[in-house]
């Protein structure tokens, strides 16, 4: 429910607040005093386009705030937590900037938001029918979407669009598959020779085969190399070697290590020494004692190098790459042989269009049965609106097998005929501009007395389009009934309508050195003087402000017999 509006430098208006009514407000003014405003303020705030003509001359930028009772809203409390913002109470606010270059800022309690979020947070705040509502009826989808809202049929309109964008994705998936399952074989069939190529190289570590290879083919004169060092650190011969040179050096150290403790410390380090040259013998002269390499394991360290030569050349890619590279084939190669063959996807496909089929026809056969009767509620509420003869009925065609979406099987038109002995046609054969103004009010009342959750605030702009008299009366009575159950706002030119509200709001101009627009809430003599204005122009006579009295006073006549009623 929107509690209150804030405005500041939003076209004509400086700067203004208002306070609305949890039930029917109804908005009065001359022609061009801004009534449309306050609508344009609210939206605004539930995402609606924004434009710099906005601002008010002179100023940097508008902005306008708007408070909303969120009290058993469940799908707001549900956009909170599906969008990650915290709730404090039952209080939302939302605010917008717009700046005179057109730029726009949004916030929702306090933190940055998007025009998308605003968007959607807004279509379940409030929901406003222009005042080319009528011309809405000449669309079949609006016929659709208001018999499924009458129905209370959302689950099942939920669930025939989900089954058909199953069957939808799963065709494409198949479509595709089909068209490419010659080029998948094709690519099946190249990964496979490339995998089966490189194979033998995936078992090995290829840099330890290159070093391997390298060490053996050149082993005979590593060995003799190998023994001419062993020899050089240790011989037996008369000539010196590294170890007996160690050994005289050892034994000066030793003789002089009581005189000096630097002898001392070398010693120590010659011992180590000694020890590290003795390993290094030993080592060197296992391998130059080893056995000669074997000739069939160069044969196969030759062919893998050579192996790995012809493929980086083949690929025209470094063999490690191409190892790398192997991974990612048998990858795609494991996905491509895991995809369903062209009859599982076929059998898939079938199985989503019959479950498709059940869901549309459950749809569409609790839209045929439930039909006569909304028919039948329609006429009945088009009759205090000067159609009382109004016939309605819904028709049902079977569209083409290729032609089923996701909102079911069937074309729904709406037939109407205003006058006895008038053949049923659709609406925009047969319906004047009044009729479809009559029409779209009524059927947006229905809308919203279906009971279902929490309803947004219901925002008529020019709801007295095409009606005046008696019929005007009936819709302000209409509204006021409304107004009870949920919270309504109207922009009206039609004392009747007006005068049925519970709260009224006048806005009109105020002539200065600035042109200003100015809102106020008006009661008593001061809504009675905007009634009587509007009832009778200009010219207030004492006979317009009796009959304007008299018309406050049926309505609250009739709602001391309503409350009666209830308490019978």
């Amino acid at each position: 429910m929107l509690i209150s509006l804030t405005f500041e430098n939003l076209a004509l208006i400086e700067q203004k607040h208002i306070d609305f009514d949890d039930r029917f407000n109804v908005i009065t003014g001359e022609t061009g005093a801004g009534k449309s405003l306050i609508l344009d303020a609210l939206s605004l705030c539930v995402g609606e386009r924004a434009d710099s003509s906005m601002v008010r001359h002179g100023c940097d930028e508008a902005s306008v705030f708007g408070e909303f009772d969120i009290s058993g809203n469940a799908q707001v409390i549900a956009w909170f937590e599906q969008h990650d913002r915290k709730l404090e109470d039952e209080t939302l606010l939302i605010r917008r900037k717009i700046s005179n270059q057109g730029r726009s800022k949004s916030w929702i309690n306090g933190v940055p938001a998007s025009i998308s979020e605003l968007k959607s947070l807004g279509s379940m705040l409030v929901n406003i029918h222009s005042q080319h509502a009528g011309l809405e009826l000449l669309k079949p989808q609006f016929i659709v979407d208001w018999l499924d809202r009458i129905g209370g049929f959302g689950d099942l309109k939920a669930a025939a669009k989900t089954a058909f964008h199953h069957y939808q994705t799963l065709k494409r998936q198949a479509d595709d598959a089909r068209s490419q399952s010659a080029q998948r074989a094709d690519r099946m069939a190249l990964l496979s020779a490339k995998l089966t190529d490189i194979e033998p190289l995936l078992l090995v570590d290829f840099q330890e085969i290159e070093a391997e290879y390298d060490e053996l083919s050149n082993l005979e004169s590593l060995m003799r190399e190998a023994l001419e060092a062993a020899v050089q650190l240790d011989n037996d011969d008369d000539a010196p070697s590294v170890l007996s040179l160690l050994g005289r050096a050892m034994r000066i150290c030793d003789n002089n290590a009581q005189s000096s403790k630097t002898f001392g410390e070398c010693s120590q380090l010659l011992v180590l020494a000694q020890e590290q040259i003795i390993d290094a013998v030993a080592k060197l002269t296992d391998y130059a004692e080893r056995e000669l390499p074997d000739a069939a394991r160069l044969d196969e360290l030759n062919g893998l190098l050579s192996l790995a030569h012809r493929l980086s050349s083949k690929y025209h890619t470094p063999i490690t790459e191409l190892i790398a590279d192997a991974v990612h084939w048998q990858d795609e190669l494991d996905m491509l042989s895991s995809l369903p063959d062209n009859d599982t996807m076929d059998a898939k496909v079938l199985e989503a269009y019959q479950a498709y089929l059940v869901a549309a026809d459950a749809l569409d056969q609790a839209r045929i049965q439930i039909a006569p009767d909304v028919c039948e509620w329609l006429e009945a509420r088009l009759v205090p609106l000067a159609l009382p003869n109004a016939r309605c009925q819904f028709s049902f065609n079977e569209k083409p097998v290729e032609h089923y979406t996701a909102q079911g099987k069937y074309d729904i038109a709406l037939l109407f005929s205003a006058n006895v002995g008038m053949p049923l046609q659709p609406l925009h054969k047969v319906a004047s501009g009044g009729e479809l103004s009559r029409m779209a009010l009524t059927m947006q009342v229905m809308a919203a007395d279906d009971g279902i959750g929490a309803h947004p605030t219901l925002v008529f702009d020019e709801v007295d389009v095409g009606i005046s008299g008696g019929t005007a009366q009936v819709v302000g009575e209409l509204l006021r009934t409304l107004g009870k159950q949920q919270q309504l706002l109207a922009i009206t030119h039609q004392a009747q309508v007006a005068a049925a509200a519970h709260h009224h709001i006048l806005v009109y101009k105020e002539h200065g050195e600035h042109t200003k627009s100015q809102i106020q809430v008006i009661t008593d003599e001061a809504q009675i003087d905007e009634l009587a204005r509007m009832s009778g122009g200009v010219n207030i006579t004492e006979a317009t402000r009796a009959h304007v009295k008299s018309l406050l006073a049926d309505i609250r006549h009739a709602d001391k017999m309503a409350q009666r009623g209830m308490a019978t």
